[in-house]
C-alpha cells in the first residue's frame, strides 16, 4: 500500500559558518565567493540528507543561499536600493506591550528592505543555477527523486519591496511578473517542482492593506493571482506548488483574513499542489471549509495542509498529525493529500523561533504521523 507522502514548505535553519557569508553580501561586506560557493554546496548536502533521515520525501534545499524567502530578489534583479522602515502588523499594533517585548527580546528579524527606485531587470541566472545545481547533486548522492525549490511570487515581493518607481502598484506587479518568469521556468526547466510562495493572499491583509474591507482586498488578491498565472503560463501545472499563509510569527493573529474568503482566489492559481497552515490555533479550524466546498476545489489540486506548526518548539505528536491528515483525506482521498507543515522553520537567515534541532523533531514527527494515516486507510 503506497503512504501518504511528506514535504514541507522550504525553509529550515542555516548553519552559522553559511550565516557569516549571508550577512557579509546582505551588508555588502567583503567575502570570500570560492568559500562560500563551497559552504552553501556542503550545507545542501547536509541539508537533504537530515530532510531524508527525517522521514521527508519531497525536499528542498532548505532556502540556505538566501537571506529571506522574499528580499533575496535585490540580489538577483536591479531596480532596488536603500531601506523602508518595519511596519509590524495590524494585531501586533493591538497588542503594543507584546510588540515590545518581541522586539526587546530579539523577536524580529533584521534585515534589509530597500525599495524599487529604478527600472527591475534580471542581473542573470547564475544565482539560481547554483541553487538547482547544489540540491540536484545532494538528491543525487542521496538518492532523492522529488524534490523543489522555493521562489517570491511577484505578490509577495510587492509587499516587502514596495514600489517608489513605477507608476502604479499594478505597474509593479506586471513588471515582477514578467521579471520572475526565468527564474520559475529555469527551476522546473532543471526537473525539479517550484513553490512559489504567497503570503500577498493573506499576510498582506493586514500588514500591508489594513485600511481596507475584505472585499477590497480580496480585488488586489486577484490581480496578484492573475500576475503570478501570467509568469507561470509556459510550466505545467503539475510542476507547481503554491504557498499561502498569514506570517510566520507567534502572535495574537486576530487580524487574518479568513481562508474562505481567499479561497477561490487561491484555487485559480495555476499549480496542482496547495499549501497552506492547518494546524497553528488561529487556522486549525478551517479544515471544514474544504469539507464545505469540496465541490468547489478542481480535481487535479492536490492539498498539502501544515500538520506541524512552525512557531512553537511543541513537537506534535504523530496521532495528532496523524489525526489532521485523515481530516482532509475524507474530503479528497489519500491520493490528493500529502502531509506538510504550516510554514518555513528559517523564514529569514539567522531568525526563527524553532530550535534547529526541534525542526527536525518536527520533521520527523510529520513523517511517523504520515505513516499511522497511511497504515489505517
Amino acid at each position: 500500500m503506497s503512504k501518504i507522502l511528506t514535504t514541507h514548505v522550504g525553509s529550515l535553519p542555516r548553519k552559522k559558518d553559511l550565516l557569516k557569508f549571508i550577512f557579509a553580501r546582505d551588508n555588502e561586506e567583503a567575502y570570500n565567493e570560492k568559500e562560500f560557493l563551497n559552504c552553501l554546496g556542503s550545507s545542501c548536502d547536509e541539508i537533504v540528507k537530515r530532510q531524508l533521515e527525517s522521514g521527508i520525501d519531497i525536499v528542498c534545499d532548505g532556502e540556505i543561499s538566501k537571506i529571506s524567502y522574499s528580499t533575496y530578489v535585490k540580489d538577483r534583479y536591479t531596480g532596488f536600493s536603500g531601506d523602508s522602515p518595519r511596519n509590524p502588523p495590524e494585531d501586533l499594533k493591538l497588542f503594543p506591550e507584546f510588540l515590545e517585548r518581541i522586539a526587546k527580546f530579539g523577536g524580529t528579524a533584521r534585515y534589509k528592505r530597500p525599495v524599487c527606485t529604478s527600472e527591475i531587470k534580471s542581473k542573470g541566472l547564475n544565482d539560481v543555477s547554483v541553487d538547482i545545481k547544489n540540491l540536484k547533486s545532494a538528491m543525487e548522492k542521496h538518492n532523492v527523486k522529488r524534490g523543489f525549490l522555493n521562489a517570491a511570487s511577484p505578490g509577495v515581493i510587492s509587499l516587502f519591496l514596495q514600489n517608489k518607481f513605477y507608476k502604479t502598484r499594478e505597474a509593479y506587479i506586471e513588471v515582477l511578473a514578467d521579471a520572475m518568469t526565468d527564474e520559475y521556468e529555469t527551476i522546473v526547466n532543471s526537473g525539479l517542482d517550484i513553490q512559489i510562495d504567497c503570503p500577498d493572499l493573506g499576510l498582506s491583509r493586514h500588514m500591508l492593506f489594513p485600511e481596507l474591507n475584505d472585499e477590497e482586498f480580496i480585488k488586489i488578491a486577484n490581480v496578484n493571482a492573475e500576475a503570478l498565472n501570467h509568469a507561470l503560463r509556459n510550466i505545467d501545472p503539475s510542476k507547481i506548488r503554491v504557498h499561502i499563509c498569514w506570517g510566520n510569527y507567534e502572535g495574537p493573529h486576530v487580524c487574518d483574513i479568513d481562508l474562505n474568503k481567499v479561497f477561490d482566489t487561491l484555487m485559480k492559481i495555476k499549480s496542482h499542489y496547495v499549501l497552506f497552515e492547518a494546524s497553528n490555533p488561529r487556522h486549525a479550524h478551517e479544515w471544514t471549509i474544504f469539507r464545505d466546498r469540496k465541490n468547489e476545489i478542481p480535481e487535479e489540486k492536490i492539498l498539502v495542509p501544515g500538520v506541524i506548526d512552525t512557531t512553537t518548539n511543541y513537537v506534535e505528536h504523530p496521532e495528532l498529525v496523524a489525526q489532521r491528515l485523515l481530516q482532509f483525506v475524507s474530503i479528497v482521498g489519500k491520493d490528493r493529500v500529502i502531509a506538510g507543515s504550516d510554514c518555513g522553520f528559517g523564514t529569514f537567515a539567522g531568525f526563527g523561533a524553532i530550535d534547529p534541532e526541534i525542526a527536525y523533531a518536527k520533521l520527523s514527527t510529520l513523517s511517523n504521523g504520515a505513516s499511522l494515516a497511511s497504515n489505517r486507510l
